[in-house]
This record gives structure tokens, C-alpha cells and sequence, in this order.
């Protein structure tokens, strides 16, 4: 709580001031301890503190859910799938801008990829600020080939970095798709932890998580079925995944098998690995990618 307390009040301190005429809080402790915040530096400001009392039993744990969820939920573009992957090295932070499985018909792959950079752009700036990530930022965009959607993207990171209290400097894309972007430090960097215990290895490696896997398999999944116009797959995978894909009235494999047409299983196989798996066509012999 003492951490917790120490960025609140760091928080409040970069950008309080006094047109601030209300701190709505949803959880009971970081309520009295805002107030307790604001006594110290401005007695006559402790009313502007108040607390969603009747959704605190509701929302004791979006602390929590939140510090896991930035990293993938608040990662998400946009509905339709895109998405970022944020890695910290020693060096730099690197940003990746996924695609997914987003797709608009009479779309060129030009548009769609200018589309899901400029949204990108919103959700780096915000990620830089919220987690206040310091030193060489490195973005890889999707690719873009036409100079005037560079310079676009270009200018809306500008516009949007604009926004942020911290010294930075933005350059121009690369050839080859790569933002450059050096920020100052303003607070401690909230560094998110996205790997998750392994299941199979009691406890004693990590992995990458099962919303990265499901992804990894659907965009597999999207390619087979679209662009080799296969119809009838197999998935053989571990069964942890199986069972996170199969489960549920509605589940993964139901959707799947609506939105690309095709007759889809889904096999536990106990002799994989966690991340391990393949598919087969309907002869069961495997496909290659």
C-alpha cells in the first residue's frame, strides 16, 4: 500500500492545481489516503476528495485487475483485434503494432494499415504516459508505403505527444517503418510483468500468456482458411489451450467456425508442449505454413 500510496500522491503532484474542483475515487483506501494527500498541501481543498462509496464493495479489486489488464486489454487498438506488445530491454523500449486479425472488405492493405497506426498512435502516447516510460522509445508501425500516410502518422504522434508533460523528441519514420521517440522520466516506470507461470512445469518457467497464444492461432487459423482457402482444420495443441479455447456455450472454436466458414476441431494432445501446436487438413496430415 506504502508503493501504491507513494505514485498517487507523486501522481497528484504533477498535476494538481487550482482549477481541480473534484477527485472522484472508487476504491476506500486510496479515498482516505488522497484526503489524507491533500490535508498536507491544502487543507482547504480536502472536500474535493469523494468516494463512489456505493461501487467500492463492487470495485475493491480494480487495482488489481487493472495492473494485469494494461498490458493486454488496455493494449487492444481497436475492437476488430489490433493491438500492442510492449518489451523492455536495459537499453530501450520497443513497441510493436500488431494487426491481428482486422480486416475490412474494400479496404486496400494500405488503408487498413494506416487506419490501425493512426489508432496506435492514441495508445502509445497514452501507454508512454501512463506507465511514464523514459529513455529511447523504438515503434514498429505497420508497414506503409505511400509517403504522405508517413507523414501523417508522423505529424498525429507529434500532436498527440504534444499532450505530455515530459521532455521528448519524436523522428520520422524510417524506411523501414521504425518511430524513434526519446521521452524524459518524470515519475518511477511502472514496468508490467506479461509472462504467466507455467501450468506444466509447476511453477518453475514462464510463458507467454493464453491471450497470446489465442491470437497467434486464430491469425494462423485467419491466413489457412482465407488465403489457401482450406475448409476443413484440426488444431492439435496442449490441453490447457484446448480447454481454454473450448470452453464456454459460445466458445473460440464456434466463433472461428462462423466467421471463416469452416469446419474447425479442436484436439488435446497431452504429449505437447504448453505453446506447442499444429495443424492438420481433413486427411490429418499436417499443413504447412
Amino acid at each position: 500500500m506504502a508503493c501504491e500510496l507513494k505514485r498517487t500522491s507523486t501522481i497528484l503532484r504533477d498535476i494538481l492545481n487550482g482549477s481541480f474542483n473534484s477527485i472522484h475515487v472508487n476504491d476506500e483506501n486510496v479515498y482516505n489516503d488522497i484526503r489524507e494527500y491533500i490535508e498536507t498541501i491544502g487543507p482547504e481543498k480536502e472536500k474535493i476528495v469523494k468516494a463512489l462509496r456505493r461501487q467500492c464493495s463492487h470495485l475493491r479489486s480494480v487495482r488489481d485487475r487493472e495492473a494485469n489488464q494494461i498490458a493486454f486489454r488496455e493494449n487492444r487498438i481497436d475492437k476488430s483485434g489490433a493491438y500492442l506488445i510492449i518489451e523492455h530491454t536495459e537499453a530501450l523500449h520497443v513497441i510493436d503494432v500488431n494487426s491481428g486479425n482486422r480486416s475490412k472488405s474494400g479496404n486496400d492493405q494500405e488503408t487498413n494499415a494506416l487506419e490501425v497506426n493512426l489508432a496506435a498512435a492514441d495508445e502509445i502516447a497514452r501507454q508512454l504516459r501512463l506507465r511514464d516510460m523514459g529513455g529511447i522509445i523504438v515503434v514498429d508501425f505497420i508497414d506503409m508505403h505511400q509517403n504522405d500516410n508517413r507523414q501523417m502518422l508522423f505529424d498525429r504522434m507529434k500532436e498527440l505527444m504534444s499532450k505530455d508533460r515530459a521532455k521528448h523528441n519524436i523522428l520520422p519514420l524510417s524506411k523501414f517503418g521504425l518511430m524513434q521517440i526519446t521521452r524524459q522520466r518524470v515519475r518511477p516506470e511502472m514496468h508490467i510483468n506479461t509472462l504467466e507461470k507455467c501450468p506444466t512445469c509447476n511453477g518453475s518457467g514462464e510463458v507467454s500468456p493464453i491471450i497470446i497464444i489465442d491470437e497467434q492461432i486464430e491469425n494462423q487459423l485467419a491466413f489457412l482458411t482465407t488465403e489457401r482457402n482450406i475448409k476443413n482444420i484440426t488444431i492439435k495443441l496442449h490441453p490447457y489451450i484446448a480447454a481454454f479455447i473450448n470452453k464456454g456455450l459460445v466458445s473460440k472454436r464456434i466463433k472461428w467456425m462462423f466467421k471463416y466458414k469452416s469446419r474447425i476441431r479442436v484436439v488435446p494432445i497431452s504429449s505437447y508442449h504448453f505453446l506447442e501446436y499444429h495443424f492438420y487438413n481433413s486427411d490429418d496430415i499436417e499443413i504447412e505454413q
